[in-house]
């Protein structure tokens, strides 16, 4: 896909987060019961009504695509086009009455990530990118901040539990302690800040890939580099993520391999 196709496909997926958005903001205000999936994790009618909004749109403008969703899981091949859609990233901040949560939709092109979106309705501000355009927030440019050490540097920390357990445990807290400052925004609000020039560096252990899919586009776009822990780009089964400015994204990678 080149980069002219993704102009089309782009506004589609912000069309699709704005529906999303309208529905999760009308369950918001009037609050929602909420039932627990297989896997013991929260789950409501927005999430489900807002994923049917998202997928009638961009099923439309790229019929071509399959949609792997969060509530509703895959249709279509994934081997080509493939929609990757959340759409209320943080149920538990949600039915919590905590604003951190979001809609996210990605665009992955025979497994490489070209398109994001993220939208957060209520926190205020969405963002998005694809490949080779930049990214923009709200309409305006987004860039990384020019952070160069890690005594310089602020880290946020997201979901990190298994990580506590991991041999890599001690050398993120030196890590920390040579750092600036300790944040723990989590969620797509740290990837937001990090790709407004917010935060320096961003760690997380227990991932899914929709929930950072868009975010590692977006991040990119902004001048970052987004692996996992690992360092590698990422795929469908993706767990964990390593975020940042190049230099320290580079240093932390390097401290942090097992």
């Amino acid at each position: 896909m080149s980069h002219p196709d993704l102009v089309p496909a782009l506004a589609a997926a912000r069309e699709a987060a704005a529906a999303a958005a309208e529905v999760i903001l009308h369950y918001w205000r009037r609050g929602v019961d909420v039932e627990l999936k297989s896997d013991d994790t929260p789950v409501t009618v927005a999430d489900r009504e807002a994923e049917l909004a998202i997928r009638a749109i961009l099923t439309k403008a790229l019929p071509e695509a399959a949609i792997y969703g969060e509530e509703f899981g895959l249709d279509g091949d994934r081997e080509g086009l493939l929609w990757l859609v959340d759409p209320l990233d943080g149920t538990k901040s949600f039915v919590r009455r905590t604003p951190f949560f979001s809609t996210q939709i990605a665009l992955m092109h025979r497994g490489e990530l070209v398109l994001g979106v993220s939208s957060a309705p209520v926190y205020g501000e969405t963002m998005w990118a694809h490949a080779g355009g930049g990214a923009w927030l709200d309409g305006n440019r987004a860039q990384v901040a020019p952070t160069a050490t890690m005594a310089q540097a602020a880290i946020s920390t997201g979901n990190i539990k298994t990580l506590t357990a991991d041999a890599r445990w001690d050398a993120l807290g030196r890590l920390i302690r040579d750092s600036n400052r300790i944040r723990g925004y989590g969620d797509f609000c740290h990837y937001h800040l990090l790709a407004r020039g917010g935060v320096d560096l961003v760690i997380e252990s227990d991932v899914n890939i929709l929930d950072v899919a868009a975010l590692a586009v977006i991040v990119r776009e902004a001048g970052g580099v987004f692996t996992d822990l690992e360092g590698a780009s990422l795929t469908l089964d993706t767990r964990s993520v390593l975020a940042g400015v190049p230099p320290l994204h580079a240093e932390a990678l390097a401290r942090l391999r097992r």
